[in-house]
């Protein structure tokens, strides 16, 4: 029996869409919690009676504080298909943001190099071109300038790199709120970042298909 509710927004054949609830790590890992892969593919075991293993790839991640909405493939090939939309950027993802500060504009383009130093799970910005490094571009929008408290930022993605969002605002010293490995100021274990929309062609069909998950945990708060 699955212990941890994951509400599903869409299902078929080729595809489970689902809002992965913070704090729930995408697969396992060395603490040994309940993993999101683990408790769909249980779900879909009991659902439909299936014996043995039940295939479900990942074709995306969130951080474990990180909750949303979230696509996996149900066939290697609704797997493999998304997969290359991600890699060819025409898989779009929108976050909500909540940011320390306000970034200037209240609109634009972030693009930085990162480097993820692995022993310690940190990502650095690094200069141009660097080994081993990779390009991260974002574009922002912020929707709730309320003065230099707290700020709700939309982002979307251009690339999909490690922590980038995180560290690419906290360059321009706005980092998330409850991002201490980032250097944010407040907040205490919620991480201010939420997947809010996926937009993608459908593996199968000649269907672009968008999801949303609008009821994001947190809200801007003015500047008092």
């Amino acid at each position: 029996m699955s212990v941890v509710p994951v509400p599903v927004l869409y299902e078929d054949n080729h595809l489970l869409v689902v809002i992965k609830p913070p704090g729930l790590p995408v697969q396992a890992d060395r603490s040994g919690d309940p993993d999101l892969q683990r408790e769909l593919k249980n779900y879909l075991k009991e659902k439909y009676q299936k014996p043995g293993n039940v295939f479900l790839g990942l074709v995306h991640r969130l951080d474990r504080p990180v909750g949303g909405v979230m696509v996996l493939g149900r066939t290697s090939k609704g797997a493999a298909r998304l997969s290359e939309q991600i890699r060819n950027r025409t898989f779009r993802k929108t976050y909500i943001a909540q940011v320390e500060g306000c970034p200037e504009p209240l609109e634009g383009r972030l693009s930085h190099w990162l480097l993820k130093d692995r022993q310690r799970n940190v990502v650095e910005v690094v200069s141009p071109g660097a080994p081993a490094a990779r390009e991260a571009i974002l574009r922002y929008k912020v929707l709730s300038p309320v003065g230099e408290s707290l700020n709700l930022v939309e982002v979307d993605l251009e690339t999909g790199r490690p922590h980038q969002i995180r560290v690419q605002f906290a360059r321009i010293g706005c980092p998330l709120v409850g991002d201490r490995k980032y250097g944010a100021t407040r907040g205490e274990g919620d991480l201010g970042l939420w997947s809010f929309a996926i937009e993608f062609r459908h593996p199968t069909r000649d269907e672009i298909m968008r999801f949303e998950a609008p009821d994001y945990p947190f809200r801007a708060e003015p500047c008092l």
